[in-house]
């Protein structure tokens, strides 16, 4: 299988991989969550390249980008905006959110207003500014950021934001090859600082965007493995399933709900798609499976005390349910 958006979207991952190196999982999680129609949240250490995959990616479509840094004293209106009284009337004045590619840096040091203005429109692709509501554009995507070393003066979210996030992607250091690139990149943009300048180049359109979403959706999902990723799902909750350990039941207060679920079918059959193929695999599932369920299993205190990850609890969850 190998379409002419196809092409597309190989096209602007390499443009996207020749600018940001050493991270291609990254951008393969980015790309996903593009196809997929989701929001992500990105977890590393500072200068590892976050905000330039996701403004690359920008100019590699047809799509605005705005970079939003949260601080303890943003207000919701600096988010979504306000109404202004002009000529007898208020109308609205729109914030930062109203863009196709958002970056929430640092997102968990926002107080919680401001995160539950973002929820809504994550999750409805709208915002509420005073009495009226307004639609959001309809390529919508959020990445959040968070800093794993400073956790000072920060505001934990909440489980239901969490939940709106399609993937919780972990990213770490590079190589010392990519290094290496990436030394050798950043002289010759210091040498050229002009044309190492982004230049926008189309390579995806919107209409182009929205034809591969409905295309994913026709992947091949065969039985078996539809009822195989349905369970690693299942099977996370209370009451006991047959595959449901004694680790399980352990480290686990709270499992994955069926949102989940959905998650997990859109992000392997974009993952599917972006390796050329119509239908899904089990390894398209193992590879997207940590991603999705990170952030929607909830530990218990005492996994938390013997510091068990939800990491480990996914290990556990591949090692019991069967592969068909």
């Amino acid at each position: 299988m190998h379409t002419l958006n196809q092409q597309a979207v190989d096209q602007l991952r390499q443009y996207v991989n020749q600018h940001i190196v050493g991270q291609e999982l990254l951008v393969r999680r980015l790309l996903v969550a593009l196809l997929a129609e989701g929001h992500l949240l990105v977890e590393g250490n500072p200068g590892l390249g976050k905000t330039k995959a996701i403004k690359t990616l920008a100019m590699g479509l047809e799509a605005d980008f705005h970079r939003i840094q949260f601080t303890p004293d943003l207000l919701p209106s600096d988010l979504i905006g306000t109404e202004i009284y002009r000529e007898g009337s208020f109308v609205p004045h729109f914030g930062p959110i109203f863009h196709n590619l958002i970056l929430a840096d640092e997102i968990n040091r926002a107080p919680a207003k401001v995160q539950s203005a973002l929820l809504e429109a994550m999750a409805e692709s709208q915002v509420t500014i005073g009495d009226n509501t307004y639609p959001l554009p309809e390529l919508f995507l959020v990445m959040a950021t968070q800093n794993p070393i400073e956790q000072e003066g920060t505001y934990p979210l909440p489980e239901a934001q969490l939940d709106r996030f399609l993937m919780y992607v972990h990213i770490d250091y590079p190589d010392v090859t990519a290094e290496h690139e990436i030394l050798h990149l950043a002289r010759q943009e210091a040498q050229h600082p002009k044309t190492a300048q982004l230049n926008q180049s189309i390579y995806l359109t919107q209409q182009e965007l929205f034809a591969v979403r409905q295309d994913i959706l026709k992947l091949h999902l065969s039985q078996p493995l539809e009822k195989y990723l349905v369970q690693l799902v299942t099977t996370t909750r209370k009451p006991h399933s047959k595959f449901y350990s004694q680790k399980l039941d352990h480290w686990l207060q709270f499992g994955a709900s069926p949102r989940a679920t959905i998650a997990l079918d859109r992000c392997v059959r974009a993952h599917a798609w972006l390796d050329g193929r119509d239908y899904v695999s089990p390894e398209d599932i193992h590879a997207m499976v940590y991603d999705v369920l990170r952030h929607r299993l909830i530990l218990s205190f005492e996994a938390e005390a013997d510091g068990i990850k939800t990491d480990h609890c996914i290990d556990e969850l591949l090692d019991n349910v069967p592969v068909p």
